[in-house]
Parts: C-alpha cells; structure tokens; sequence
C-alpha cells in the first residue's frame, strides 16, 4: 500500500495549492461571513474549480469524468483544509456522485454524472435525522400509493442543503427505525412540493438545512437504483466522505501548526523568544508526532477506497478517529500557545477551531467510529 503520493498526484496537489492561496485565501471566507453570504459559497470560484476538473476526478471516464482516483481528491482536499475554502466540492462531488454511481441505474449514472462533473449540477445528501450521525436510523418514510412514492420526515444537518439543485433522501420503505435493510434512496428537485427547507449557518460559518418533508409524491422514476436496499452504497459513499473529510482535516492540522511555529520564534517573553521554553517545545513536538501519524492513516484510507480493499471501512474509520482527535488537540494548542489573542476574531485560529470541532461530529465522532471499528474487527 503506497503512503506517499505519485509525481500526477503531487503536481495536482501543487496546483491545487496554487490556485487556492490566489482564490480562496482564508478571507474569503470571511467575507462569506461577514457579508451573510446568501449562498455561502462564491459560485464563480466553483465555476473555476469545475474547469480545474476538481468536480469530476473520481466520477468514471464513462460519464465525463477524469477517474483519477481518490487519492487526488485527497490531495486537493488537503490543500482546501490550508485555506478553509468553502464549496460543494464534498456534498455533491463526493457524497452525492458516489451515490448515485454506487446505487443508481445506467441511465441515472448517465443522466446526472456528467452534469456533476462539469459543475452544472449540485446536490445535497439528506441522511442523517438526529443530532448524531446514525446512518441507519431512519425514521423518514416513503410509502407507495397509486405508482407513486410519498415521503413524510425531517432531515438535519444537510450540507449545501439550501442551494443544492437537487436533493438525495434516505427515506425506510420497509421495516424498522434502525434497521439496515429497508431502506431506499431518491433525487428530487428542491422546489418540489412538500419540501421546505431551512438554512442552518453552523458554527464554522459554512451551509447546512434543515429539511421537512411533507406529503412530497414523486414518480417513480425518483428511486435511485432499487427500493429496501440502498444502505451498502451509502454506507460506502459516506466512507468515501470520511476519507476525503479526513483529508481536509490534514491540511488544517499542518496549517494550525506552522503558524504556531513561527508564532514562537517570533514572541517573545521575558526578552527571550517562548519557543525557547522547553515546554513548549514539548508541546509542538508532541503535535508534530501526532500529525505525522495523521499523515500516513490519511493516506492509507484513500489508497484503500482507490483499490477497492477488503479492510478499507476499518481503515476510514481509523484515519477519520485520528484526525478527529488531533484536529482538536492542534486548535486547542494553537490557541492556547498564541495567548488572549489566539481566542479573538483578529487572528484566523479560532475559525480553524471552529472547523475542527464541525468536522469532529460530521459524518461520525471518535466515539461512533471506535465503536465501528470494533464491531468491523469483531471484538
């Protein structure tokens, strides 16, 4: 299993880092903030990004994609963690478009893909139902009547849930709250009658809604693949989510830390530089141990999706525990060392906390992914 990046993947990954510090810096995400962004992104940027190929790199060559892997969107996540740069890259090209290839017909594949990966089409993914991420625990019902499907329920925490074009419902066609079998997945336009939507600004200044469902008939034709059985390819679209969140979870550790380092070769207290004192030396040594892990599980859980690994749901909930716990010890390190000002809106460390710990609970705590991995290794 290569832990290191190929020469393709690592001029994608210098590209990419290019192309954001000019683009995307950290204020511009500010300015989506402060300006209350009515879509939360700039849609201009996203546009840029498409032409890049971002949106299409891991959708098959047979549907306009490029299949370059996940281990290139990893790179390039990677690098949108050193800028906090905000898009729907990860809701519609990662977990939408996994989706829909892993569960959807040909003639789905072959109706959104292509749209997905030029950048025309964006979708938000409607699983979750509580205030923790429980992927099978659905209590969203979809019942057929009269050739047509009925959907009754509430989502939370949909990312890009209010701008998306078109949303994908997990909804139960048979059987139990939490039971994995029954349950079935479908696309539907956000306009459609019966959805109200509610954006939700969480606290890292990014989109989510949430979304109530009420009496929304659609055709047929709006089941992606077939009914009672999408929970394998959304479990397998959510690791793909955590592999790459991971990713960006990587870069914001490697950001939070060299701007901590040169913050201690430059304070200085009692005449003399603080990155002098042992203890703190201690500290940015114990993070920079822990970010070097970080590295190789990162690149292990992609490497384990690109090759289709037996083990690789372990191994993305390992890197996705990993990164959970060492994002919040980096921020947490961060702000102390930089002193009162690291906890004011003057410096960009308390926006990097703030992504930390969203993306600490998004798509599974430590705790959920400990327990996954337990029961995936039979303990």
């Amino acid at each position: 299993m290569p832990l290191v990046l190929n020469e393709e993947q690592r001029i994608l990954k210098d590209s990419a880092r290019d192309f954001l510090v000019a683009n995307a810096p950290i204020e511009a995400l500010r300015q989506l903030r402060d300006n209350k962004d009515e879509t939360g992104f700039d849609t201009a940027l996203w546009q840029q990004m498409a032409e890049l190929g971002w949106s299409a790199i891991t959708i098959p060559e047979a549907y306009d994609g490029l299949d370059f892997g996940f281990m290139g969107l990893g790179a390039i996540a990677t690098e949108m963690g050193h800028t906090l740069a905000a898009s729907p890259l990860f809701a519609t090209s990662v977990l939408g478009a996994s989706l829909i290839e892993l569960q959807g017909t040909e003639a789905q594949k072959s109706e959104y893909l292509p749209l997905v990966a030029t950048g025309e089409l964006t979708l938000g993914v409607a699983i979750e139902e509580g205030s923790h991420h429980a992927p099978s625990s659905i209590s969203t019902t979809a019942t057929l009547s009269n050739d047509q499907f009925v959907l009754n329920g509430k989502k939370t925490f949909v990312l890009d849930g209010h701008s998306a074009d078109k949303l994908l419902i997990l909804a139960r066609t048979s059987g139990n709250q939490s039971d994995e079998q029954g349950l079935s997945l479908f696309i539907l336009d956000k306009a459609t009658s019966g959805v109200n939507i509610e954006r939700t600004q969480m606290f890292d200044s990014r989109n989510a809604a949430n979304i109530t469902l009420t009496n929304v008939k659609l055709d047929k034709n709006a089941l992606i693949g077939e009914s009672d059985d999408a929970f394998a390819s959304v479990d397998e679209a959510l690791d793909r989510g955590r592999a790459i969140l991971a990713a960006e979870m990587l870069g914001g550790c490697l950001e939070m830390f060299q701007r901590t380092c040169e913050y201690l070769k430059e304070r200085e207290q009692f005449g003399v530089k603080i990155g002098t004192f042992q203890a703190l030396k201690h500290r940015a040594s114990k993070m920079f141990i822990e970010i070097e892990l970080c590295k190789s599980v990162v690149l292990g859980a992609l490497n384990a999706i690109d090759e289709k690994a037996e083990n690789r749901a372990e191994l993305v909930s390992l890197a996705k525990t990993k990164l959970n716990d060492t994002y919040t010890l980096v921020t947490n390190e961060a702000t102390q060392m930089h002193g009162g000002i690291g906890v004011t809106d003057e410096l960009d460390v308390g926006l990097f906390l703030k992504r930390a710990r969203v993306t600490g609970q998004l798509l599974g705590s430590s705790s959920f992914h400990r327990d996954r991995f337990a029961q995936l290794k039979d303990f």
